[in-house]
């Protein structure tokens, strides 16, 4: 079955950041959560660890559509 997993790291309004984790079966929108945190770089942190999870179990680094964290998507997917 192939799966995605999108992590996003982007700055919040109010000076903290926040991890958009969007995942699910390729062909579909999938499911979402948000993760607050108090600064940009504990939610890059958390991606980080979210990310080294996946490849951990099988996903894959798109790299066409990954990039560093910070505020930017990281792509990954398991076929």
């Amino acid at each position: 079955m192939a799966r995605f997993y999108l992590l996003t790291v982007e700055p919040t309004l109010f000076g903290g950041g926040s991890l958009m984790r969007c995942w699910g079966r390729i062909g579909t929108k999938g499911q979402l959560k948000i993760d607050l945190f108090d600064t940009v770089v504990e939610a890059s942190e958390a991606a980080g660890k979210l990310l080294h999870d996946k490849l951990k179990r099988g996903y894959s680094r798109n790299e066409e559509n990954s990039r560093e964290p910070g505020s930017k998507p990281i792509g990954t997917q398991r076929r």
